[in-house]
């Protein structure tokens, strides 16, 4: 490299920039293994950003007239200044990316409403989140999910803030990269002629992966990605490439029985599945072999009687668990569960609930007995699942329950035993596993409830009738890939960056059910149009960003009204959702889901706006994101300065800090504080005096060093 060097000191000396990007190029040579993946990593990626007010210094495009379908100016300019005219806003523009040693850069003028915001993924963004609604249907206290309209490489970075190192799961569904105008580059459909299709597709794979990295809990943690044909050995490679010290393992799971046909080639039935499995992770045996085969064990779980038996079972022996379980008259299902009874009290002097008939531990003869778990533990399991109820006649004080005993939970946390769904009493669904043991499946899947027509695109038109989304994925295939990894961590943080339809939330809600978890999905969908679409509207005089063309968009018109519809059981037109849910949990897609879900925009905000506090209402959001998704969003401030709400505090007024402090001791639930001061002093003061279950943060100081050093080429 010595010949190399002195060449690099020639030209410095008569052209420094020329030399640096040639020795840029030259450590990006060096650098690249003799074998593995070789692709050109610096093709430029930039993103429109239709409604984004332009600013000055804003990289722009000027779009062609309404009413055309031409492609237009495709160059890049930047807005040097603005100015009002009669006609409008004008902006006075300077072509981008042009060397003036090799010509001047052309100037021009044009109007703002003929201009997009192009954001180069090479430069730092500053993003904020605005609300666009939010349906609750799980309580105060059940986290959100989440659905992000963005472009995904932004809300990733977006989410290095709030969750770096936080999520459990990812599983995404890419581009096949089929060659069909079903994925766009640089703001351009490639299509099967493109001669860098396939290094477009790496660059564009590569970038999001690295941050997803970041954002995956690197102790536990797994990525799932779907594929065919086209691009499986090159996301292979790429995976190994950007998880080296992960375990990876490739699946062929049949998707479509009846076999799509190539020309001149074998019938395809089969994609495949790539598990990236980051730390101790690993799959439970917990949905069989994943094969047509039924050999599941015909033994049944037994329950155990919940009232005790024998000498040791009478009330007298054990009264702290002689206690009433109160049962619904009209639905049969148990309202509450009371305390224990001390022995001189009897039983007549407890009053029951309005609507419910108290239960009693007591024998045939009408003896008292005692049931086997004390209060405390009994609520716990009502909860989980684990106690289910007999014939129950209101009025009576007599009705049997059974549960499930500590072995048998054990059991199901290993995987011995499988949780199938939940009876109307709440109660789990139980059965063996396969051969009655724990049991790996293996690399070949081959299920009926994988089928992406039946349970893909026909239960999606179920849901929104008269709504097409192409390939949606089979909503039961995408919750047993899911479920290997989350079960048994019931507060998994899952993410999807190619939400598209929403299938992955939709999984996630049915998984919650089927074992009470509190797991929430971030969905990542942008509010593309498809090509076929664009032409009609454009046609029209349309462009992205009118409502007119946003409300055809997958974001608004199919994600979130998808999401909406599977919590609330009701199509958006309001009527009951037709059908069930089948396989591994069944019900009436009607009943919804006891599920709240949020969504939102990313914004583009300006760094001086955020420093100088001036943009809290776009960053609010971040910092709801940030503190666990639960509850209300503290979206402006009062006037004393501060607030807090169910899972963190924000505090602008250092002279209302001892108030502040006092309302976050006084509420264990609240895990974060947001400061926003320009004072390490004052930062630290008010962090030496929180609470233990509080963890202090600096705004916005954090934020912007955030996204300051996650500058990416």
């Amino acid at each position: 490299m010595s010949r190399l060097t002195d060449l690099l000191a020639q030209a410095r000396k008569t052209d420094p920039q020329l030399a640096a990007d040639l020795e840029a190029e030259f450590r990006q040579l060096t650098q690249r293994s003799q074998f593995g993946l070789v692709f050109e990593r610096h093709q430029p990626e930039a993103v429109e950003l239709p409604g984004r007010p332009v600013r000055r210094g804003d990289t722009v495009r000027v779009l062609p007239p309404r009413g055309t379908l031409t492609i237009g100016d495709t160059r890049h300019w930047v807005v040097t200044d603005l100015e009002r005219t009669p006609d409008g806003k004008q902006a006075h523009l300077t072509e981008a990316d042009v060397d003036p040693e090799v010509r001047e850069p052309a100037t021009s003028t044009a109007a703002l409403e003929d201009l997009v915001v192009v954001a180069r993924f090479e430069d730092p963004i500053y993003p904020g989140l605005v609300e666009t609604g939010r349906v609750e249907n799980g309580g105060p206290d059940k986290p959100f999910h989440t659905v992000i309209n963005a472009e995904n490489f932004h809300a990733l970075e977006m989410l290095t803030y709030t969750h770096r190192h936080k999520v459990d799961c990812i599983y995404i569904d890419p581009p096949y990269n089929t060659g069909a105008k079903d994925w766009k580059y640089n703001n351009d459909y490639v299509e099967a002629d493109d001669d860098y299709r396939h290094s477009k597709w790496l660059s564009f794979m590569e970038r999001r992966l690295q941050v997803a990295r970041e954002l995956l809990n690197p102790d536990d943690s797994v990525l799932i990605a779907t594929i065919d044909e086209k691009e499986y050995l090159r996301l292979g490679m790429l995976l190994e490439q950007t998880f080296p010290e992960a375990r990876i393992q490739m699946i062929s799971a049949i998707i479509n029985p009846k076999g799509s046909s190539r020309r001149d080639q074998f019938s395809r039935f089969d994609e495949y599945i790539f598990f990236v499995m980051n730390g101790s992770a690993r799959p439970a045996a917990v949905a069989g072999d994943m094969t047509m085969r039924q050999a599941r064990s015909k033994e049944k779980v037994r329950w155990a009687g919940l009232m005790r038996q024998g000498a040791n079972g009478r009330r007298s022996a054990r009264p702290n668990l002689f206690y009433p379980i109160f049962v619904a008259n009209e639905t049969g299902r148990v309202h509450s569960v009371g305390d224990s009874l001390p022995l001189d009290v009897p039983r007549s002097e407890v009053s029951p609930p309005p609507g419910t008939t108290a239960i009693w531990p007591l024998s045939k003869a009408g003896g008292e007995s005692t049931w086997g778990r004390d209060p405390e533990s009994l609520r716990k399991a009502l909860s989980a699942g684990y106690v289910k109820i007999g014939r129950f006649t209101p009025g009576s004080e007599r009705c049997g329950f059974t549960h499930l005993q500590s072995g048998q939970i054990k059991a199901i946390e290993e995987g011995a035993l499988v949780v199938t769904g939940r009876d109307s009493d709440g109660s789990l669904q139980v059965e063996f596993a396969e051969g009655g043991q724990t049991a790996m499946p293996g690399t070949a899947w081959h299920r009926p409830a994988h089928s992406a027509s039946e349970h893909g695109s026909t239960l999606l038109n179920a849901i929104l009738p008269d709504r097409k989304f192409p390939f949606p994925k089979s909503l039961y295939a995408v919750e047993d890939a899911v479920r290997f990894f989350v079960h048994g961590k019931p507060d998994a943080v899952v993410l999807d960056f190619f939400s598209g339809s929403g299938t992955t939330a939709h999984a996630v809600m049915r998984l919650n059910r089927q074992d009470g978890g509190r797991r929430q999905c971030i969905s990542v969908t942008n509010n593309e149009v498809s090509a076929e679409e664009q032409k009609g509207l454009r046609k029209k005089g349309l462009r992205p960003g009118d409502p007119e063309w946003e409300r055809w968009g997958i974001c608004d018109y199919i994600t979130k009204p998808r999401i909406t519809a599977a919590i609330t059981g009701k199509t958006p037109a309001g009527d009951p959702i037709k059908g069930n849910y089948k396989f591994t949990d069944e019900f009436p897609m009607a009943d919804g889901f006891e599920e709240n879900a949020a969504f939102f925009t990313l914004t583009y905000e300006a760094p001086r706006q955020v420093r100088r506090n001036r943009a809290f209402a776009r960053v609010a959001p971040m910092l709801w994101f940030k503190a666990g998704s639960r509850g209300r969003i503290i979206s402006s401030l009062p006037e004393r300065g501060w607030d807090v709400a169910q899972a963190y505090g924000v505090l602008e007024d250092m002279d209302h800090a001892p108030e502040f402090l006092a309302a976050l001791e006084a509420d264990p639930q609240v895990g974060m504080a947001f400061i926003v001061t320009d004072s390490e002093v004052a930062f630290q003061s008010v962090a030496r005096q929180l609470p233990e279950h509080a963890t202090a943060v600096r705004l916005y100081e954090s934020y912007l060093h955030n996204f300051q050093i996650n500058r990416r080429a």
